[in-house]
């Protein structure tokens, strides 16, 4: 199984159908130059499996290194993504282990994710990994400002 790590605009638009799928509030004018952001600023990583006929990402997992006072040093995967078309091949899982080795190779002892309450076959793997339900994650959408600010 090839992992393949996306750091260029050509290697993110290689995974758009996949990000897509998975990310319906993405725009397609904007959504290489937000990767492109968040790897050069944010120590997020994306990486893919190509499908069989290497036209686009069969699966794909978008994780970041952070640092908090509550973990310390964790790996918090923010996207994990299989296409429909390329489940039940071990790509989900493969892409869990390959963080896996990144976090122990790294000295990194917890690696972290949020997933929805309906997605019972992402459940199923999560727990087969080894990851238990620590905690809820509670969110509050807030009014748009009127214009954009980076913290």
């Amino acid at each position: 199984m090839d992992f393949l790590i996306a750091n260029n605009r050509a290697e993110i638009a290689f995974c758009k159908d996949a990000l897509f799928a998975f990310r319906t509030n993405l725009e397609a004018a904007s959504y290489i130059d937000l990767v492109m952001h968040m790897i050069t600023y944010e120590n997020f990583k994306l990486v893919y499996i190509p499908n069989d006929d290497h036209t686009g990402a069969a699966a794909f997992i978008g994780y970041r290194v952070m640092h908090t006072l509550r973990t310390g040093w964790m790996i918090y995967v923010d996207d994990l993504y299989t296409d429909p078309a390329c489940r039940g091949k071990g790509n989900a899982g493969a892409l869990l282990d390959y963080v896996h080795r990144e976090a122990a190779t790294a000295g990194i002892k917890t690696v972290h994710l949020d997933s929805g309450y309906m997605l019972h076959d992402a459940h199923r793997l999560y727990l087969n990994k080894g990851y238990v339900l620590a905690c809820n994650h509670f969110a509050k959408t807030l009014a748009a400002p009127e214009h954009k600010e980076h913290l």
